[in-house]
């Protein structure tokens, strides 16, 4: 190995690697400032992750960088959406005259085709020279085997982009695997370089808990993550005015129902019922006041359009039947069914909408409505995109959040704050090194490399 292989060599390990992409070839008028200066550093880089906060404009962003790669190549786009999200993104194209075909088969009738995630079995890698993954963040909630057919479909194609609103603030593995699927360092490689484990295991379902950042590698762990990624909350986070991106108010009411039955943990009653601290208690808590939470919050939403959050099939059934005026969105609905009733909630054709987090609470743009009721949980991600359907930039009312929880949950609510002042330090962090554009930090040496005899 020579010293030009060997300094190279040296380079590509540092992970902090140059542009695989392209300069912009077309940027419409309609582009703010920020988002223009986003989507030409998203093209020059080739490989990026867009962590774009709600309503600043992330869909007509991936939109731009979709034609501009279809202009450099002459090829294909696919973007991938989160359920009712890709009619978002056909009338968001119209804007700006982009043609825009929405495919629920895998045919290919346009330039760029967007479709949901659902639908990617459909679809042939080899037919895109792009791929675009709007609310890269809900790949979390599918199961292992379909979360690794789309990031291997992904790696497979030239140009290929992630865009989220935050990374969640305590799931380190989301950032490791939207490293590895953009292609750069893979998650485990990741952990062992920037990461120590207190148990020493390796288990992926051990990650966000039992790994902690190295104390002397966490301003080159950020450093490496705005190699890659370029992650805003406001336009003035890049220097941009922000005086069309005020939020409203935001409005949290909690409320609390009293338990009063006794609680059954692992086949034993409890004498008295305590705050939950367990998952399994929490649970069971939760469990035991269906009817006390579903009579609140139709309470709360009576005469309001509004979206129900819930967590259980129970929950969703005891509303239905409380609220003859809401839809309820089942799991067991085919997608067809489950894209009308959003599409209809959106246009204003219903009034309040039942349905879970986990299913249509990412890429929805709800600013037609200000009123929410929540039954809160451990996720601070689901608590954050559920509020930020409604609370985003473009809504011009105060937002009302009513929490509905057990008196036996404080610890759940708690354990919220805290999962928010995380996201806090964790976006401000991102943003301390933004712009991605970090040089490898590489000694140069002044004097000959000694080799070993064997190279």
């Amino acid at each position: 190995m020579k010293m030009d292989s060997y300094t190279r060599f040296l380079e590509n390990k540092s992970q902090l690697l140059g542009n695989f992409g392209f300069d912009p070839v077309y940027m419409p008028d309609r582009l703010f400032d920020f988002q223009k200066h986003v989507t030409e550093w998203g093209l020059k880089k080739g490989r990026a992750a867009y962590y774009l906060d709600t309503g600043l404009g992330k869909t007509l962003v991936q939109l731009v960088t979709a034609e501009n790669i279809v202009r450099h190549t002459n090829g294909n786009v696919l973007i991938l959406t989160p359920l009712a999200v890709a009619f978002q993104f056909i009338k968001e194209a119209k804007t700006i005259d982009m043609d825009i075909y929405h495919s629920k088969d895998g045919k290919i009738k346009s330039k760029i085709t967007v479709t949901n995630y659902e639908r990617l079995h459909h679809f042939n890698s080899k037919d895109f020279q792009g791929v675009i993954l709007d609310e890269s963040s809900i790949l979390k909630n599918f199961d292992g085997a379909y979360k690794t057919q789309i990031t291997e479909f992904m790696r497979k194609i030239k140009y290929r982009y992630l865009s989220t609103a935050t990374p969640s603030p305590n799931d380190f593995i989301e950032l490791g695997t939207s490293s590895e699927a953009l292609g750069y360092l893979g998650h485990m490689d990741m952990l062992s370089r920037y990461f120590s484990n207190k148990e020493n295991t390796s288990k992926p379902q051990d990650i966000g808990t039992k790994w902690d950042l190295k104390p002397h590698a966490k301003d080159a762990f950020f450093k490496w993550v705005n190699s890659w990624s370029i992650s805003i909350k406001k336009p003035s986070d890049l220097g941009f005015s922000d005086d069309k991106y005020n939020l409203p108010e935001l409005v949290k009411n909690y409320h609390t129902v009293r338990n009063e039955k006794s609680l059954t943990i692992e086949g034993q009653m409890q004498m008295f019922n305590m705050t939950a601290k367990t998952m399994t208690e929490v649970r069971e808590e939760q469990k035991a006041t269906i009817p006390q939470r579903c009579e609140k919050a139709a309470e709360l939403s009576e005469g309001k359009t509004s979206v129900y959050w819930t967590n259980f099939n129970k929950e969703s059934e005891m509303l239905n039947v409380l609220d003859k005026e809401a839809i309820e969105i089942k799991g067991s609905m085919n997608i067809d069914k489950k894209e009308e009733i959003l599409l209809a909630f959106a246009d204003g054709e219903i009034k309040r909408i039942i349905t879970k987090p986990k299913m249509t609470s990412f890429g929805l743009n709800w600013q037609h409505c200000n009123h929410t009721v929540l039954f809160p949980t451990w996720s601070y991600e689901q608590y954050y995109q559920a509020i930020r359907r409604f609370w985003r930039f473009g809504q011009k009312r105060p937002v009302t959040v009513d929490l509905v929880y057990s008196d036996g949950q404080k610890r759940v609510l708690e354990t919220l704050e805290l999962k928010m002042k995380k996201s806090v330090e964790l976006q401000q962090r991102l943003n301390d090194n933004l712009h991605g554009h970090i040089e490898p930090n590489i000694q140069k040496k002044t004097g000959d490399i000694l080799l070993p005899n064997f190279i």
